[in-house]
Parts: structure tokens; sequence; C-alpha cells
């Protein structure tokens, strides 16, 4: 099993990025793929989570302005990232677990020890 992020960049305030999660060795009919992500000195937090049904969620500060996809036949999961602020630099990772553990940690911030991780993609937005 291996997950592996990309698209981070710097991009100024109110700009837009679209993180990728390249996932290999299952699919999301096996477990629904989350985002998370991690600023300096802070706690690792819940962005957003999918499943193979289409069935999304997202944490508070992230919605409206950040959309979760999925290609199931590239086996890829997506996070458009748009009218980024500066509170939004963070390492974006993701993960896979089942939906209900993934969408408690998005929702409640409660995050379970997810069997899977990405290395993570370094998000900066700044002027």
């Amino acid at each position: 099993v291996q997950l592996v992020e990309s698209g981070g960049d710097l991009v100024q305030p109110g700009g837009s990025l679209r993180l990728s999660c390249q996932f290999r060795g299952f699919t999301l009919y096996d477990y629904a793929i989350g985002w998370f992500r991690q600023a300096p000195g802070k706690k690792r937090e819940g962005v957003s989570c999918i499943n193979y049904d289409g069935f999304t969620s997202y944490a508070d500060p992230v919605k409206g302005r950040f959309t979760i996809t999925s290609d199931i036949d590239k086996g890829t999961v997506y996070l458009q990232m748009n009218n980024l602020k500066p509170e939004d630099t963070a390492t974006y990772y993701c993960a896979a677990d089942n939906i209900h553990t993934l969408r408690i940690g998005v929702e409640h911030n409660i995050l379970d020890d997810y069997p899977y991780w990405g290395k993570g993609t370094q998000v900066t937005v700044s002027s």
C-alpha cells in the first residue's frame, strides 16, 4: 500500500492549488481517503474525506473553499483549494481508512491511528 501526495506550492492569499493523492495497492472500495494538514507547532487536523460512493465531508475552516474529488480509474483523490488564506499554510497529508473513522477525524478533529499515510506535500500561502 502506498499513498503519494503532490501539488503543494507557494501561493498568494486568494489563490488556488490542486493537491493530488495517488494511491496504490488498494481501491476506494477497500478504503476511503482523507486529507489532513499540520502547521508548524500545531496538531495535525482533519480537512476532508471521500468514499467510493461519492460521499464527502469537510472541516468547518475549509467548507465552501475546498473540494475533494476522486478518479477511481486513476487511483487518485484530488483536493481543490480555492481562496487560500495564510492560515491554510501546512503540510498536507492523505490517509486511508474506513469512511466512518476518517469522518470523525475531519468533522470532530479526533484523529485515529490510520493505517496508511503519505509523506505529505507543503502548501505555503503568503504574499
